[in-house]
């Protein structure tokens, strides 16, 4: 495995296995996983909270069991926020959605099996184009996994979050009608899982900057100074780990563009 360029903010975010229990809810109200029992797993988490997320995916797979979905929500978030090279970035995508893929036909009933199988795809259309790859029926695969993640756990905040986004890009890149027709892509849809997203953790920075992204997408110029604020409030969050880290800066971006 290539060397993976370091989180900026090493030694800001530290935690032990009993700091990460007492925390472990506030810090996975975005996905609703399980405290793992397994002290290696539990490990591969620490590491992942930390910004260690090369360290924190090579523990995940070595630890195998649940501590494949520590390495897939690793890889993922690197390769989204932190990989530099366009190519690296969609082969690392592509290895999360096809070891998820894997996860999930062996365990059906794991909702973050599907939500990282189809955020690492959603990430990948992006990077390829929304058009061309819902041309290549990826979008098709992205909202299935999500509402499975969705039916398997009503309160999985960000599959609610992504679906959304779903909704929203697909409405954006080819039209209403085509986009209702072909996809099952509705507005109305949309705005209601982003507002669902919100009231099941509230004041989440990444949701704030999609629900953001959304409203300018699905309702146009007139919604930016909405969108602003929400860049706002996301900017100002308190990050609680070195992931919410990401995405506050990563609010704080938008806000200067």
């Amino acid at each position: 495995m290539a060397r993976w360029t370091p989180f900026p903010h090493l030694g800001d975010y530290a935690f032990d296995a009993d700091g990460l229990r007492k925390h472990w809810a506030r810090l996975h109200a975005c996905d609703a996983e399980p405290l793992p029992q397994d002290p290696a797993v539990l490990q591969a988490w620490a590491l992942l909270h930390q910004g260690e997320f090369q360290k924190a995916a090579e523990a995940g797979l070595a630890a195998g069991g649940t501590g494949i979905t520590v390495a897939n929500k690793a890889t993922a978030l690197y390769a989204n926020y932190l990989e530099r090279k366009e190519k690296a970035k969609l082969e690392l995508l592509m290895e999360v959605a096809q070891r998820a893929a894997a996860q999930a036909a062996a365990e059906p009933g794991n909702p973050n099996a599907w939500y990282w199988q189809a955020y690492a795809l959603g990430r990948y259309m992006q990077g390829i184009s929304v058009a061309k790859a819902l041309a290549q029926g990826l979008g098709s695969r992205v909202k299935e996994a999500l509402e499975r993640a969705i039916r398997l756990q009503p309160r999985h905040a960000d599959a609610h979050i992504a679906l959304g986004a779903f909704h929203a890009e697909v409405i954006d890149k080819v039209g209403s009608l085509i986009a209702g027709m072909t996809y099952g892509a509705r507005k109305d849809v949309g705005l209601k899982l982003f507002q669902e997203g919100l009231r099941l953790n509230p004041g989440c920075p990444i949701a704030l900057v999609e629900y953001a992204n959304g409203l300018v997408m699905l309702e146009g110029e007139s919604r930016m100074e909405e969108a602003t604020r929400l860049y706002e409030q996301a900017a100002a969050c308190q990050a609680a780990d070195a992931l919410e880290r990401l995405d506050v800066e990563l609010a704080r971006v938008e806000l200067q563009e």
